[in-house]
């Protein structure tokens, strides 16, 4: 990378790139891998707040779907996801992606991902939620891992791919309706530097810990779709959230579907398979038992909500919670197939799922919405892509089907890195204003953070105390059921932090690894995604998939067979509009799973 902008009246370094991706997990290393191999001679930064085999990515682990077994077809795969979404996935994103997923599937087996084999030799798969035939490839348990291992190793290969590890972006700098590169914190100096660059591709996940319980990790705070907002590019479908029907009660840590996708049962305190009690969308009028624990998510989420209110639920020192059984299954099976579960099990809640039972609870695990974008990953913004979580293409509609985000990583993280690669011919260099902005942007974090009076008492906030309220706010206002009295009084309060936020005291001063400045921007970060979240939920007045409203129960294709899409105003608050749901070949009808 070059020294493009060496204006002795800047102290910060400006580098420059063709090509930058923000994230360094499994889409942002895909879809710098595709850049560079769409265009050689393209210099490609990849900046990331953590080392890249420390992004989320790793933390997957049941699998990732793509047909490729006799007795499947792409347009079951199609189908399956569409339904599952409730009818509002994109039908043309969603033909995209089930079409080109056994291609990128087959590229990771050829560079190196070790996935699960049949005695003869062929890939295996296993069955997951909401899919009518068995399509999830897997490497045991322990899938995002492996993947994220196989990406790394890849992009080592690339010369023109430099990183940027350990780097906080805290924004987007714009010209003249172009995105242009970003400003960012090293972390280990507390330096800002700015850093140019013709096309950006933003892969930096979801926002799960605008939540309390999530299976997300700390540095999930939806950074990427707060720096697209703020830039003016709107978020689509962001009220929906799902929740994974299997988190460890205290930790939130994922217990995976495969646990269920290999027979595992759901017992409430009764020891009774409550699911076989509600409708999960199967065509039989009641739930097969061997496969009812693999309904969709939300539908197994909202069952359990039920059956709390029902009083069937254990009750312990972190809330509310039924048992996953899988002894069953036997020891070898369980080590063969689930052994992180077990590894989980043993480290997190001292037991031994090969002879005791796991308590689990539905907790938030993944954002259906995000930054609005087309099927190449183009935004609103001239130069400005995303892909992964971070974006909504929108494959997933109003819930994901379990193992699609993974193979939706390397599909639409080809596609962006592509497209971006493709963007940088015709785009010019970064503008001269791109120094002047990164200058102005390091005197307000100057301002913002460096300079504040002492902590007087009475006058400062807390960060963590902020933190600790919007969570609550969310899980009352925006949980797994709804109504307008709870989201109403949500969006208030949530106002009232934003408000608050402006008196946060930092008291570290030093430059070097201060992880309080940087907490402080992820929560102005998850407050604006919070607020976003809380209006979209409060004006979709019906019920689709993981948006249930009690006071709206059924779904309303007649005025919401739409994206919702969240623009922020001058005011504050989130302006909503609506977009049309692309139809194909597949008009919304009901709702099903399974044979």
């Amino acid at each position: 990378m070059s020294l493009r902008y060496p204006l002795r009246d800047f102290h910060m370094d400006i580098f420059s790139c063709d090509v930058l991706v923000v994230g360094g997990g499994g889409a942002g290393l895909r879809a710098a891998i595709a850049a560079a191999d769409a265009q050689p001679t393209l210099k490609i930064g990849v900046v990331s707040k953590v080392y890249p085999m420390r992004s989320h990515t790793v933390s997957a682990e049941g699998g990732a779907a793509a047909v490729i077994k006799t007795g499947d077809s792409l347009d079951e795969h199609a189908y399956d996801t569409i339904s599952g979404g409730d009818w509002l996935s994109d039908q043309d994103a969603v033909e995209v992606f089930v079409r080109e997923a056994p291609t990128e599937m087959l590229q990771m087996e050829h560079w190196g991902c070790p996935w699960n084999r049949e005695p003869d030799g062929h890939v295996a798969v296993r069955p997951f939620g909401g899919m009518k035939v068995q399509r999830t490839w897997f490497a045991a348990d322990k899938t995002g891992f492996h993947m994220l291992h196989t990406l790394f190793q890849t992009s080592l290969k690339y010369e023109q791919i430099q990183r940027f590890d350990e780097y906080f972006v805290t924004t987007l700098l714009v010209d003249e309706g172009r995105c242009e590169g970003v400003v960012a914190i090293e972390l280990a100096t507390g330096r800002v530097v700015a850093i140019a660059a013709k096309a950006v591709i933003l892969c930096t996940g979801g926002c799960g810990k605008v939540f309390p319980f999530t299976t997300n990790a700390s540095i999930k705070n939806g950074d990427g779709m707060a720096l697209a907002y703020r830039a003016g590019v709107p978020l689509k479908d962001m009220e929906f959230v799902q929740y994974h029907p299997t988190g460890l009660p205290f930790t939130g840590i994922l217990i995976t579907e495969a646990a269920r996708a290999e027979g595992g049962w759901m017992l409430n305190k009764d020891g009774y398979r409550y699911l076989q009690d509600y409708d999960l969308g199967k065509p039989e009028p009641k739930p097969v038992l061997r496969s009812m624990e693999l309904g969709p998510r939300d539908r197994l989420s909202q069952a359990f909500v039920k059956e709390q209110e029902k009083g069937r639920t254990f009750e312990g020192p972190y809330g509310h919670y039924v048992h996953l059984d899988v002894r069953h299954l036997g020891q070898k099976l369980i080590d063969k197939k689930l052994p992180f579960v077990r590894e989980l099990c043993l480290k997190y809640v001292n037991l031994d799922p090969v002879r005791e039972m796991i308590p689990v609870r539905p907790v938030v695990h993944y954002m259906m919405g995000g930054v609005h974008t087309d099927i190449n990953g183009a935004t609103s913004l001239s130069g400005l892509y995303a892909a992964g979580e971070v974006a909504c293409v929108s494959i997933n509609g109003a819930n994901r089907l379990g193992s699609n985000s993974l193979t939706e990583l390397l599909v639409f993280g080809a596609r962006a890195g592509r497209a971006a690669a493709a963007f940088t011919a015709e785009a010019p260099d970064a503008s001269s204003s791109v120094a002047t902005q990164a200058h102005d942007e390091e005197a307000h974090l100057e301002r913002r953070f460096r300079q504040r009076d002492s902590v007087r008492s009475g006058e400062t906030e807390r960060i963590a105390t902020l933190r600790t309220e919007m969570q609550g706010v969310m899980e009352q206002s925006a949980g797994i059921y709804r109504s307008a009295p709870t989201l109403e009084q949500g969006a208030a309060q949530l106002q009232s932090l934003q408000e608050r936020l402006t008196r946060v005291g930092v008291d570290d001063r030093s430059y070097t690894f201060n992880t309080e400045i940087t907490s402080l921007l992820e929560l102005s970060y998850m407050l604006d995604l919070a607020e976003g979240i809380v209006h979209a939920a409060l004006a979709r007045t019906e019920s689709r998939g993981s948006h249930q409203r009690t006071d709206h129960p059924d779904r309303d294709d007649q005025r919401f067979l739409a994206h919702s899409m969240v623009h922020r105003t001058s005011s504050g608050q989130p302006r909503i509009e609506y977009s049309p749901v692309t139809i194909t070949r597949w008009p919304p009808g009901k709702r099903v799973y399974g044979r």
